[in-house]
């Protein structure tokens, strides 16, 4: 490939990809992003005069816009990120989500066929376009087995169920138009830069005012979690050798309650930021969300034994590392809470 449009450039995962791309790869990368609540330009200023990025400002649903940009740029591959993505907005909000992961994932793969066929032969032969999904379409598991390829999809939220009618459109358009698709879906991800409506910047940022944390339920909750880091090696892996029409769990192996998962976000605070008093006390148990899923795990074999990924980030060093990084930016956390705290719903 030469060149790889990202939808979502500015978003925690997006911004990621295009750091670890630009450094690792010769490709040219296009980047979109309509620059909503999620999306943070600082998050990819230092990327701004790199000379093989362009920063393309659009809405997925704008479709003349998309058109435009696909036939100016002229990209080998799409890699498809752009998303509403949070359950607690979705309950409170659905129709946002039913417009840009639904209407705005129909619209992009319409433009991404029509651009196919402007190609020529081999160009057309080499094109992909990755959609980006979720453990989050497949419901939720018991106490024990591994969301995998087969597992069917069986959405709980708004949110989720909007990711996976976006994955049914994207199958669709490879059965029905012979799109060359592929599809990934991922665990709870963390790292720098994720914006502080998720759990883990969440917790960080009031935890360093004495606020409250606030934990649904009794926090048993279970999430398995995957650095942003390996993500995004696994998407180029996926990209560079994935089969077209098929699918790839990627499987990040950590899986923790939300509770213990705080509990060490407040022990690694005790030691670089103490306080007057621990903070796993001000961990405070709030009354549970709606059709919030039991437990997520996924079963990434498939991925490392047909394109040998596996993550390499070791979970402990890689949270120490996470905490680091807000506490060494501060003024990017800032702005990000500022950012979310105008957007609606307000978050506590």
């Amino acid at each position: 490939m030469t060149t790889v449009l990202i939808t979502g450039c500015a978003g925690f995962i997006g911004s990621t990809v295009l750091r670890q791309w630009l450094a690792d790869t010769d490709w040219r990368l296009v980047g979109v992003d309509k620059f909503a609540y999620a999306g943070l330009r600082e998050s990819i200023a230092p990327l701004l005069a790199h000379p093989r990025f362009s920063l393309q400002v659009a809405d997925i649903c704008d479709g003349p816009a998309l058109h435009a940009l696909l036939a100016r740029e002229q990209p080998d591959g799409i890699v498809h990120l752009a998303a509403e993505s949070h359950v607690d907005r979705s309950l409170n909000g659905p129709a946002a989500f039913i417009q840009t992961n639904l209407v705005g994932t129909a619209m992009l793969l319409e433009v991404a066929r029509a651009h196919l066929e402007t190609l020529p032969a081999a160009r057309r032969e080499a094109f992909r376009f990755l959609q980006v999904s979720t453990d989050e379409v497949f419901g939720a598991l018991g106490p024990t087995g591994r969301f995998d390829e087969a597992s069917p999809h069986a959405p709980n939220s708004p949110y989720s169920a909007t990711k996976a009618g976006a994955d049914h459109l994207v199958r669709a358009w490879h059965r029905s138009y012979g799109l060359p698709v592929l599809t990934t879906h991922s665990p709870n991800n963390y790292g720098p830069r994720q914006i502080p409506e998720k759990l883990i910047p969440r917790m960080i940022h009031l935890a360093l005012q004495g606020k409250p944390l606030p934990i649904y339920g009794k926090g048993d909750n279970v999430r398995d979690w995957l650095h942003v880091d390996d993500h995004a090696r696994a998407l180029r892996a996926v990209l560079e050798r994935g089969r077209p029409g098929e699918t790839y769990c990627i499987g990040g192996g950590i899986e923790l309650s939300n509770l213990d998962l705080v509990q060490q976000l407040c022990t690694l605070l005790d030691a670089r930021r103490p306080a007057d008093i621990a903070h796993a006390r001000l961990i405070e148990h709030v009354t549970d969300r709606p059709g919030h899923d039991w437990r997520y795990a996924i079963n990434g074999s498939k991925l490392e034994r047909e394109l040998g990924w596996r993550a390499l980030q070791p979970f402990t060093q890689g949270l120490a590392d996470t905490v680091d990084w807000y506490l060494d930016n501060p003024d990017w956390m800032a702005r990000a809470w500022e950012q979310i705290q105008q957007s609606a719903p307000p978050v506590a």
